[in-house]
């Protein structure tokens, strides 16, 4: 692995145990600054664990994570998202209650904008008001960028399971994260669907985000991927260009089986 001042993220030698067997083995990898990185690899080869570590939800037994050119080995998720990391999960994660809607889902991505203390809240409502406006105003434009702007009022539980994928998307972006952390985020999309996704993953890194995925979609995977890290076992076992890792005999046997994708479409 080697490193550069173009550099987003960086794991050093990261590695985390449960119960004496080692989800994460040792790992290390660097992300640059504006690109799709893809990380794969089988059911349980330790990939969520460590978008875990990189979110805070979990602490390394050993090694270092930095983002840009601070560690935030240790660091909470609060801050570690104030940093600029946005994140969506495997399970789905919205929010129902008090007849929530599409559009207050959305606007909780910001919440550390929309905190006031008391004294705010007392004194200066014309102030929060307006903070509250201009959210609710970023929070339509990102609905428009994933093409759910029709259903801001909506509840959640009346759109497709695909939609609601775009939704808590549409939530990470309102942290407007420098870099975003999907875990399988085309798990359940139909094949239109999935069009639609890449096409908006597409035009977020044109925005200048950076984006490290966990994607079993080797279509998603070969066709948005500048580089690719395969884990196998909880320990690195190729990293690359998406080329390089369709070809890779190590890769073949470990993931992607004789009928892998050998060339983008």
């Amino acid at each position: 692995m080697t490193t550069n001042g173009n550099d987003i993220l960086r794991l050093k030698n990261v590695t985390k145990t449960f119960s004496g067997v080692a989800a994460v083995n040792d790992v290390s990898f660097n992300v640059n600054k504006g690109i799709i990185k893809a990380l794969i690899g089988p059911n349980g080869a330790g990939k969520t664990t460590l978008l875990n570590m990189i979110s805070g939800l979990l602490e390394p037994d050993s090694g270092y994570i930095y983002f840009e050119a601070d560690t935030i080995s240790h660091s909470p998720p609060h801050e570690i998202a104030r940093c600029g990391i946005g994140r969506t999960f495997q399970l789905l994660r919205l929010f129902t209650a008090n007849n929530a809607t599409v559009l207050d889902n959305v606007m909780l991505g910001a919440n550390n904008k929309l905190k006031p203390n008391i004294l705010k809240s007392l004194f200066l409502r014309a102030q929060t008001n307006k903070a509250e406006k201009s959210t609710r105003e970023a929070a339509f434009e990102i609905l428009k960028l994933v093409g759910l702007e029709n259903a801001a009022y909506l509840s959640p539980l009346t759109l497709s399971f695909g939609s609601q994928r775009m939704v808590e998307l549409a939530r990470a972006l309102m942290s407007q994260p420098k870099l975003l952390l999907l875990d399988e985020p085309a798990s359940g999309l139909n094949d239109a669907e999935v069009d639609e996704f890449m096409e908006t993953l597409l035009t977020i890194k044109e925005k200048g985000v950076t984006i490290l995925l966990i994607e079993h979609n080797m279509k998603v995977v070969m066709n948005l991927a500048d580089d690719i890290t395969v884990i196998d076992f909880g320990e690195k076992i190729a990293e690359g260009n998406p080329h390089k890792i369709a070809n890779d005999p190590e890769v073949i046997r470990a993931y992607l089986g004789d009928d892998h994708i050998g060339e983008r479409d």
